[in-house]
């Protein structure tokens, strides 16, 4: 899979440009703030309807444009596939495949499958538990694009569940009835098992196929220079292992129920797949807190070439981005992820100064400048 041409209206700081793209190594060289990132973050965009930078779509359009346009087109096995989405802040938005409108914008996911590493994935070993379940589920996602949809409901349902619980804690609190009306609870508390166990269960496939990779990469990444694990931790009691839907959705009921005071209490949902966590250790030590500069930057690029990695193994071949990334690395480190991503189908790297990106992965360059892309040498 490789992108043969990215076309981009009023996204960020370009009113108008469009790239066309090689397979193997395309190296993005530009003095930092001309908007390097800005066309990998699109890619992302189409890859993952979401953004590596910022959580709302606002910033994404061109400062008084009311809309933004990214076209993409994608070859997969000799195949050509054109992907069209239209960013409208504050309304949905909407999405064509092959010149044809989709009816839901998610439809376009797995059109294009792409792993990106930026240094905001620092976050990922530093940052919030949100931050590591997020990962996770961009990579089920990635994996198998139906899990959007399994996100999506259970993200409506936590929503709705915690707009009817802080209704009846305002009750509580300004001498209402005695808690508002939770009537209504019992179906989301189903709803909520339904859709988490399905989560949960993806999310534990997932850790379980993916630990392999992490430890191999991060290896490979920092030379042998400590063990890399991760584990997932649910934030209800399992009796014993198990991604068994059923099963899940039967201990998600009865934690909800034990729960429940405690709930009405704080006004929030306090049990499900949003409260887990991603723990992520170096030797008998959890990384984050422990971890140095670099080890985090290992570790945060392990977890992104494990998850190239696992795509791989599963058959799909993804776009790999490396955005910023080498300027970050010392020359061993630079040399050795050189060698590991070397193989892919096709690699975007963005740098600031050309002889940062080792020699091997130098292969079409291109200058970005204010609003311009053009192809050098």
């Amino acid at each position: 899979m490789y992108v043969h041409r990215l076309e981009l209206v009023d996204f960020r700081s370009y009113e108008r440009v469009a790239v066309n793209l090689q397979p193997g190594a395309n190296v993005l060289i530009g003095a930092n703030g001309v908007g390097k990132t800005n066309l990998v973050e699109a890619l992302g965009y189409v890859a993952t309807l979401d953004s590596h930078r910022v959580a709302t779509d606002a910033p994404l359009v061109r400062m008084g444009a009311a809309s933004a346009v990214i076209r993409c087109a994608v070859v997969h096995d000799g195949r050509e596939l054109l992907v069209e989405l239209e960013i409208v802040p504050g309304k949905a938005n909407r999405a064509r495949l092959g010149r044809s409108p989709a009816r839901r914008a998610r439809d376009v996911l797995g059109a294009l499958r792409l792993v990106l590493f930026a240094p905001e994935d620092l976050e990922l070993v530093r940052g919030d538990p949100a931050e590591r379940r997020r990962y996770l589920d961009d990579l089920l996602v990635n994996r198998q694009p139906r899990y959007a949809g399994v996100r999506a409901d259970y993200e409506r349902v936590v929503k709705q569940r915690n707009a009817l619980l802080r209704t009846a804690y305002l009750a509580r609190k300004t001498g209402g009835s005695r808690g508002g009306d939770l009537g209504t609870l019992a179906v989301w508390d189903a709803h909520l098992a339904q859709h988490g166990a399905e989560l949960l269960a993806g999310r534990l496939e997932l850790v379980a196929a993916l630990t392999p990779h992490v430890a191999k990469a991060y290896d490979a990444v920092a030379a042998g220079r400590g063990a890399a694990g991760i584990a997932y931790r649910p934030s209800i009691e399992l009796a014993e292992p198990t991604t068994d839907r059923a099963a899940l959705a039967e201990a998600l009921t009865a934690a909800l129920a034990a729960a429940r005071s405690a709930e009405i209490e704080r006004g929030t949902t306090l049990v499900g797949p949003h409260r887990d966590e991603l723990a992520l250790s170096l030797g008998p030590l959890p990384a984050k807190g422990y971890a140095s500069h670099g080890e985090s930057w290992s570790f945060a690029l392990a977890l992104r070439l494990a998850g190239y990695d696992l795509l791989r193994a599963d058959g799909i071949e993804p776009v790999l981005v490396l955005d910023d990334v080498f300027a970050e690395l010392d020359t061993g480190r630079r040399e050795r992820l050189a060698e590991l991503v070397g193989g892919a189908s096709q690699l975007l790297v963005t740098c600031a100064v050309d002889d940062d990106v080792p020699a091997a992965l130098r292969g079409t360059r291109y200058q970005v400048g204010e609003g311009t892309v053009r192809r050098v040498g």
